[in-house]
């Protein structure tokens, strides 16, 4: 019977000093969790294109860039300019136009080519009256496109308007609007975004006056591109709506 009661009594006590431990670790702190790191800074992309990008001297033709990421842009012989938008330039003889995006990620940078023509020798006859055709490759532009959209920029509305304006002052002209993306995406998903690409031009360009069913359109998706390099400045070559003579 003794023998029993000392066994309760070790048993009570055991379990006393169980809860008091588990007391006792209840109140313990924990150390803190790490700060979480900071997000990795992400690299710029640039692009630039020139339209036209081939002149005559005494000729302008507009710059169009874009970029992310940057917080440093600029244009060998313009200076510092803003991350996106647009310029005329008249450059004097061939000019390779070179941006340069700076950001916390590191340094991108794009190109663009404009080739300027001589003009004619003192002295030298002037040239032929120009084709309907010839002048519709001198003075019709493309519109270009930003990444997976198909909604026309704020900078392509210049473009637009002349393309416009030259369209009503040749009411006999006929144009097929060819709809272009970049490599990125599948072919049927392309194909989908370049008809809405160029339905957005026929639609701004009825907007402004040009008659609809002197317009189609046509699609080519990601096939026929214009630049085949797979950087920024080539995929926005290819993100156009490309408009074609047809009579």
């Amino acid at each position: 019977m003794k023998h029993q009661m000392r066994m309760w009594v070790l048993f009570v006590v055991a379990l006393g000093a169980v809860a008091f431990l588990a007391a006792c670790g209840g109140h313990r702190k924990l150390p803190a969790p790490p700060p979480p790191a900071p997000p990795e800074a992400q690299l710029p992309t640039a692009s630039l294109a020139a339209n036209p990008n081939t002149i005559n001297a005494g000729e302008s033709t507009t710059l169009t860039w874009q970029t992310t990421n940057a917080t440093d842009v600029s244009i060998d012989g313009i200076g510092p300019v803003d991350p996106s938008g647009s310029r005329q330039v008249t450059p004097a003889t061939s000019t390779t136009y070179h941006l340069i995006a700076k950001g916390a990620g590191g340094t991108q940078d794009a190109t663009a080519r404009v080739t300027v023509s001589a003009a004619p020798a003192a002295g030298q006859p002037p040239a032929e009256n120009l084709t309907e055709q010839e002048l519709f490759a001198k003075n019709v532009r493309d519109i270009y496109f930003d990444y997976d959209k198909a909604d026309i920029r704020a900078s392509e509305q210049p473009s637009v308007q002349g393309d416009a304006q030259f369209l009503q002052q040749h009411s006999s002209i006929h144009i097929t609007v060819e709809g272009y993306c970049d490599e990125r995406g599948s072919t049927e998903y392309n194909l989908a975004l370049g008809t809405n690409r160029a339905d957005a031009v026929k639609n701004a360009l009825v907007q402004a006056g040009v008659a609809g069913d002197r317009i189609k359109t046509f699609s080519y998706g990601k096939e026929k591109p214009f630049c085949t390099q797979s950087t920024e400045a080539c995929w926005q070559e290819n993100r156009r709506g490309h408009l074609v003579y047809e009579k």
